[in-house]
């Protein structure tokens, strides 16, 4: 199926964009948004543990990862310009509910493989980026979602990065640790650092292209899972039934006793001395 209208939630990892893409695909009505562009174009692939610390020269956190990510069984894809079309077209059938509405996530960090990949289609080679959006997905709106606390979010993706957890849900095993999780000062600022960088980047990418994306706000969307999504699908000009009944909400939170303990020594260091 061919949507007539498409969104983009725009956001950095662990910023509750999960979260959200849940409630939108458990109302029905906004298609279901995945990560279905996070494959990078040197290794087709979602970023492997050691990638996300690029440019830092500290032996100790690549030791703390190791040389082998279980991402590295997964077959490699999109070769030619004619894979990617075809899936695209699979995408699109996917994601895409029967009202003709469409959603997919995708992080500022693959949002240029991502363009390289789509340019790799004859028709979109020259495009400019925001153009070339707009043509591949009809009607195209953005959602930007953020978090305040940055550090918790920090936190969070450096157990993720160790554990290759990155979401549990309920009434499902949970899954089992790979090996014992370290606290490391130095991973977590360089994380906290790459993640405002990156919301950096993409206000630039909305201001510099006169966009007003949807703005929505972890702590905010925590208390008012529902209310969001529906203020999403009012933004979306979605049609919304008079008695609309959500799926069950599964999304299990993640944090917990590990978590805070790791936020408070981050803190706790980071803090001057007098």
């Amino acid at each position: 199926m061919h949507p007539r209208l498409s969104y983009l939630v725009c956001a950095t990892p662990r910023s509750g964009s999960t979260l959200l893409c849940e409630a939108l695909i458990n109302t029905g009505l906004a298609g279901h948004p995945k990560e279905y562009f996070e494959a990078l174009r040197h290794s087709g692939l979602p970023r492997r543990p050691r990638e996300y610390f690029t440019g830092l020269d500290n032996a100790e956190v690549l030791d703390l990862l190791g040389e082998y990510s279980t991402l590295d069984r997964a077959p490699k894809r999109f070769a030619h310009g004619e894979e990617y079309a075809r899936y695209l077209d699979q995408v699109f059938e996917e994601g895409t509910t029967p009202n003709g509405v469409f959603g997919a996530k995708i992080m500022w960090g693959y949002l240029d493989d991502f363009v390289g990949n789509l340019r790799e289609i004859a028709t979109y080679r020259d495009l400019p980026v925001p153009e070339l959006l707009a043509t591949v997905f009809p009607d195209l709106r953005y959602i930007y979602v953020t978090r305040r606390d940055k550090v918790r979010q920090a936190v969070s993706l450096w157990k993720a990065i160790q554990n290759s957890i990155w979401g549990q849900q309920e009434g499902s095993p949970a899954p089992q640790a790979n090996h014992k999780l370290v606290f490391h000062v130095e991973a977590i600022d360089h994380l906290l650092r790459g993640t405002v960088d990156q919301e950096e980047a993409w206000r630039r990418y909305f201001a510099e292209n006169n966009i007003q994306p949807f703005h929505v706000i972890y702590e905010e969307l925590v208390p008012s899972y529902e209310q969001t999504a529906l203020d999403t699908l009012h933004y979306l000009h979605i049609d919304i039934p008079e008695r609309i009944v959500f799926k069950e909400r599964r999304m299990k939170r993640q944090a917990n006793a590990l978590s805070e303990e790791w936020v408070q020594r981050y803190h706790a260091l980071k803090v001057p001395a007098p």
